[in-house]
């Protein structure tokens, strides 16, 4: 039987628990908890145990530590898809959406995202979503911006013709004719 990939020497059990009682990462500590069980002479299979994890998995460990040291049992944020926008295409848009449209020849008076998406794939064969347009606007610092909505047959000047010019039914009530009004029954009753 082999005895596995050997760790590397610049650490040794000690050093490796001391890195993971100071570290805030629990995944981190209990990877180097396990390594640490290595370094001092025990089996792949009780660091397993240890970690609570396979051999396999230790082995990946194993290798990781060996490659990037303590940092390299940090889990990682996966990387994701490409972008399908490169600058050129996001200098574009940025350049486009700044000069607005021209009607005649965008065949629209105000960008909106769908529009963009067709503009991108007209210009540069890309397909994208209107989410992505909308997320690499905002990336570039633009901000969504709609109208208040308005009846197309409204007139500012007719406006003034409907608002409320009738007076108040109620009264404002005469300066201290509460007060008066009450001294002068001796104050309040009790009605039995």
């Amino acid at each position: 039987m082999t005895s596995g990939l050997p760790l590397r020497d610049d650490f040794d059990g000690l050093a490796l628990r001391a890195l993971a009682k100071g570290t805030k990462d629990a995944a981190q500590a209990r990877r180097l908890l396990a390594l640490a069980e290595i370094y001092d002479g025990h089996s792949r299979s009780d660091a397993a145990r240890i970690g609570g994890v396979t051999l396999q998995i230790v082995r990946d460990w194993v290798i990781r530590f060996n490659a990037r040291g303590p940092s390299g049992l940090i889990n990682g944020k996966a990387p994701g898809n490409q972008g399908k926008l490169s600058d050129v295409h996001r200098q574009a848009l940025a350049k486009i959406v700044e000069s607005g449209p021209i009607p005649a020849v965008h065949g629209v008076v105000r960008w909106r995202r769908k529009d963009l998406v067709q503009w991108l794939f007209q210009e540069y064969r890309i397909s994208v979503d209107e989410t992505t347009i909308g997320r690499e606007l905002k990336a570039l610092g633009f901000a969504k911006l709609s109208a208040r909505p308005r009846h197309y047959a409204q007139n500012e000047g007719d406006l003034e013709s409907f608002k409320k010019t009738s007076p108040p039914h109620w009264q404002q009530s005469k300066a201290g004719s509460r007060r008066t009004s009450r001294l002068s029954s001796g104050g309040p009753t009790k009605l039995g």
